[in-house]
C-alpha cells in the first residue's frame, strides 16, 4: 500500500510541471509536438515550472565568443550582449548579427542543461565509487561479503565485468578495456535513471541527444580500431574469400564499410530508444490537457487512459534504462573482441 501511494505521489509530481505550464497557455491551442520538442531539446536554463505567466527556472552560465570582435562574453540567458539573440528556428540556439546583415553562430561554450546534467551524473558516480572504495579499503580477511548498497554495486560490476566484458573480449585481452566499458555502462545507466525524474536535478534528455551518443560511439570506434590486431585488419582488407571477390574488390569495401556502421548503429540505437521513450511519456502527459479542452467527458476518459499508460511507460522506461546501458556495453565489448581475434590455422 505504501508503494502504491509513493507511485501515485511521483505521478502527481511528474504532472506538475506540465500542469503549471498549461496555466500559462490557457486559452491557447495546445501544440503537442512543440511542447514535446521543447522538453526533449537542450536549453540555456533549467525550467522548473510556470504559473500565470511567471517562470521558475535556474539560469545557466552563457559563455560565447563574438565572431565579429573576437571578444569573449560571460553572461546569463536573460542578459545577452547587444547583437546576440536566441534563434527559435534553430532550437533556441544563440546567434549573432553580423555587420553585413547576416546571422552567424558564435563559438558557444555555455553550460547548458545537458552539460549540467552530465556534471551531476559524474558527481553521483564519483561519490558512489569513492564510498564503495572506502568500504573495501577498511575490510580485512574476517570481513563479511558486502551487503546493501555496496553489495548491489559489486553485483553490477561483477556481472558486467565477468559476463559481458570478459565473455565478449576474451580473458586474454579484456583487462585494458574493462575500465572504459564499466564507465560507459554506469554513465548511461545513471543518466537514463535521472532523466526519468520530472523535476530538478532530473528531467534532462541527455542520452536522447545524438551529440552525446555520437561521442560515446566515437570512443568505442577508437577503442576498436586503434588497438585492433593484424588479424582484424587482415580480415578487412584481405578477407578469407575467393580471390575474385578480393581483387575487384567487393569484400574489402563491404568490410571497410562495416568499420563505420558498427559505431553508427550504437549511436542510433541508444539515441532513438531514449528519445522515443521520453517523447511518448510527454505526449501522454499532454493528452490530459488536450482531453479537458474537449470537454469533461473526454477529459475523464482520456485522463484515465493517460494515467494508466503513463504508469506503464514509466515502469517500462526503468527497464529500458538498464537494457540500453547493458546493450551498448555488450555490443561495444563484442566489437572490441572482434578486433582481437586470434589466427586460426587451417
Amino acid at each position: 500500500m505504501k508503494q502504491l501511494k509513493l507511485i501515485c505521489l511521483l505521478l502527481v509530481v511528474s504532472f506538475l510541471p506540465s500542469q503549471l505550464r498549461a496555466e500559462e497557455t490557457e486559452g491557447e491551442k495546445l501544440n503537442i509536438p512543440e511542447v514535446v520538442l521543447e522538453h526533449l531539446g537542450d536549453a540555456y536554463e533549467w525550467h522548473i515550472a510556470s504559473y500565470k505567466g511567471k517562470h521558475l527556472s535556474i539560469p545557466l552560465p552563457v559563455i560565447i565568443r563574438s565572431s565579429n570582435t573576437g571578444k569573449w562574453h560571460f553572461c546569463t540567458p536573460h542578459s545577452l550582449p547587444e547583437g546576440f539573440f536566441f534563434n527559435e528556428e534553430d532550437h533556441g540556439k544563440i546567434y549573432e548579427n553580423m555587420p553585413d546583415g547576416t546571422q552567424k553562430r558564435p563559438i558557444d561554450l555555455s553550460i547548458t542543461r545537458n552539460v549540467l546534467q552530465i556534471w551531476i551524473v559524474v558527481a553521483i558516480l564519483i561519490t558512489v565509487f569513492l564510498c564503495c572504495a572506502r568500504w573495501y579499503k577498511k575490510r580485512d580477511e574476517k570481513s563479511e561479503a558486502p551487503k546493501g548498497f555496496v553489495g548491489a554495486v559489486e553485483m553490477l560490476v561483477m556481472m558486467i565485468n565477468d559476463d559481458v566484458i570478459k565473455g565478449s573480449i576474451g580473458e586474454k585481452h579484456y583487462k585494458p578495456y574493462a575500465p572504459f566499458l564499466l564507465t560507459v555502462f554506469f554513465f548511461i545507466l545513471v543518466t537514463n535513471l535521472i532523466g526519468l525524474l520530472p523535476i530538478f536535478p532530473g528531467g534532462s534528455n541527455v542520452t536522447g541527444n545524438i551529440n552525446i551518443t555520437f561521442f560515446l560511439a566515437v570512443c568505442t570506434f577508437l577503442a576498436i580500431n586503434l588497438f585492433g590486431n593484424k588479424e582484424y585488419w587482415k580480415d578487412i582488407f584481405w578477407p578469407n574469400v575467393p580471390l575474385f571477390l578480393k581483387a575487384i574488390p567487393i569484400m574489402p569495401a563491404i568490410e571497410l564499410f562495416g568499420v563505420f556502421t558498427k559505431p553508427f548503429a550504437l549511436m542510433i540505437r541508444l539515441f532513438a530508444n531514449m528519445m522515443a521513450g521520453h517523447a511518448v511519456i510527454l505526449s501522454f502527459t499532454c493528452v490530459i490537457f488536450l482531453g479537458w479542452s474537449m470537454g469533461v467527458g473526454y477529459g475523464l476518459g482520456l485522463n484515465a487512459f493517460s494515467i494508466v499508460m503513463l504508469l506503464f511507460m514509466n515502469c517500462l522506461e526503468l527497464l529500458v534504462a538498464f537494457v540500453q546501458a547493458y546493450v551498448f556495453t555488450m555490443l561495444s565489448a563484442v566489437f572490441i573482441g572482434l578486433a582481437h581475434q586470434e589466427h586460426h590455422k587451417e
